[in-house]
């Protein structure tokens, strides 16, 4: 828990900043600057190329997680796990580069018509697979060696700093929208390249091949996890982006384009939990390497907890100040409103359940969390077929509510029966209370004419009065703890 409370402090430090300089380029500079199809192009881009990234790891990210600590020896250079990490690499880019080309014609199929711009651009997919498959792929490698925040601070930090230049760059017409797409691309790429000198620089870039010390148990096993990671691997990259894929070729890419800008407003729910479950997963695969139920179980419960009081506050905060977000906005994507409420209560619920993913994911019940994602593919979308054309932009929301709430659920209810574990208890209730009781006096605040002092009145409220609550109530003893350090130093109520 020492970990993982280091090194999510110190995530959280760039994911917040990268959420600031996200917050000016999604959300102010984006809408402004691009049109919505524009902005549709670069979503679906991004969609597409995880899809097959996620493909080409050939689930060795699983394998990552749950089978390094066998391998773990610094000073034997980990016996020659990383030559194992380069050429699963190789492997999957051609992999996923076959699997490209088979695509292309059924893609192009179901996009020439309502979104012939991503069509013209399509080969683009090509370096953006390969540099994201190898960023998952490094980043996991360096999860493991407990140095999550390098990653953080690469793609949440590095990587926007890069695109709002490129950015302001377009804006000032220096360069045209083709070389706007181009650079845009080479923003999403540069954390790989820049992971690469780093992992050259700390000396494990190490091509040293030492294949003999895997053994046919171990073998049998990585391959096992392997097969198992491709296939949940895949399919979950389908499920985080079939929304998009579903709006490009269903709606337009300017539907798109609005759905991508207000998820990505919500996104800031999740924000929270990537520092930490970064790390968890880490420690909860040697806990279950060494059988350590009681620190599963700690971890289980703290990342639970936590992670919703963060994820209930920030949506408090989102939907209280809903009519600020349209002022900043133009006036067209208005119609993304109840996007907002419907993916916000999915996305504070899926913090609640913490690390329910690491949990099963490092387990010997490994397998199951492939049945579940590949079931709630199936639902979102069956989901989107059926409520897209009857609600639209909404449609995709609810769906996406629907499916990720079905999907959480049954995880719960999965490691309880297996585990004997939950995290859910009266104090989900209390801080329920507390977050509804703070949004609805947060109504009784006058609209004020200057929507920059209403977001900061209205927020400052809810955050004040939220923290002051929950920190009278002792619901959790971590966040207790975090509220006395910051403002005490720790010195009192202790």
């Amino acid at each position: 828990m020492g970990i993982i409370k280091k090194q999510s402090i110190q995530g959280s430090i760039f994911l917040y900043l990268g959420v600031f300089i996200g917050f000016i380029t999604s959300l102010v500079l984006f809408p402004h600057i691009l049109s919505e199809k524009e902005i549709g192009l670069l979503s679906t881009l991004v969609a597409y190329s995880t899809i097959f990234a996620q493909t080409g790891t050939l689930g060795f990210n699983s394998v990552i997680l749950k089978m390094f600590s066998y391998f773990r020896n610094h000073k034997n250079n980990h016996n020659g796990f990383f030559f194992i990490i380069f050429v699963v690499i190789i492997l999957g880019f051609g992999f996923s580069t076959a699997l490209f080309f088979i695509l292309k014609p059924y893609i192009v199929k179901e996009n020439i018509i309502n979104s012939p711009l991503f069509v013209e651009y399509i080969y683009f997919l090509l370096p953006l697979t390969f540099f994201t498959l190898a960023f998952y792929i490094f980043d996991t490698y360096y999860s493991v060696l407990f140095f999550a925040v390098r990653g953080i601070f690469l793609k949440e930090f590095v990587q926007r700093v890069l695109i709002l230049l490129v950015l302001i760059i377009y804006y000032l017409q220096c360069i045209n929208i083709n070389s706007f797409v181009i650079a845009y691309v080479v923003s999403l790429s540069a954390p790989t390249v820049l992971i690469i000198i780093w992992l050259i620089y700390d000396g494990e870039f190490v091509l040293k091949n030492r294949l003999s010390f895997v053994k046919k148990d171990l073998r049998n096993a990585m391959l096992s996890v392997s097969l198992f990671g491709i296939l949940s691997g895949m399919v979950g990259s389908i499920n985080i982006q079939v929304d998009k894929i579903m709006a490009s070729s269903m709606l337009s890419l300017q539907v798109t384009g609005i759905y991508t800008t207000i998820i990505v407003l919500t996104g800031f729910i999740r924000i929270p939990s990537r520092a930490v479950l970064k790390i968890a997963a880490a420690v909860i695969a040697e806990a279950w390497k060494n059988n350590d139920t009681e620190e599963v179980k700690k971890v289980y419960l703290a990342t639970s907890i936590n992670q919703y009081i963060i994820a209930l506050l920030v949506f408090v905060g989102l939907w209280a100040n809903v009519h600020n977000i349209f002022m900043i906005l133009p006036p067209n994507y208005e119609i993304g409103k109840y996007v907002i409420l419907f993916t916000g209560i999915a996305f504070t619920f899926e913090m609640a359940t913490g690390a329910s993913n690491n949990v099963i994911a490092n387990s010997k019940h490994y397998k199951y969390l492939t049945y579940f994602v590949a079931f709630m593919l199936v639902l979102a979308i069956l989901l989107n077929y059926l409520l897209i054309p009857i609600f639209k932009i909404n449609g995709l929301a609810l769906a996406t509510a629907i499916t990720l709430i079905t999907y959480n659920i049954t995880k719960v209810i999965f490691i309880y029966l297996k585990f004997k574990m939950q995290p859910f208890s009266m104090k989900y209730l209390h801080i329920s209370l507390i977050g509804l009781f703070v949004y609805l006096v947060s109504l009784l605040i006058p609209v004020f004419e200057d929507f920059i002092v209403d977001i900061l009145i209205r927020s400052g409220f809810i955050t004040i009065t939220f923290t002051l609550l929950l920190f009278l109530s002792k619901t959790s003893a971590e966040f207790n703890s975090a509220v006395t350090n910051f403002f005490w130093g720790g010195n009192k109520f202790k």
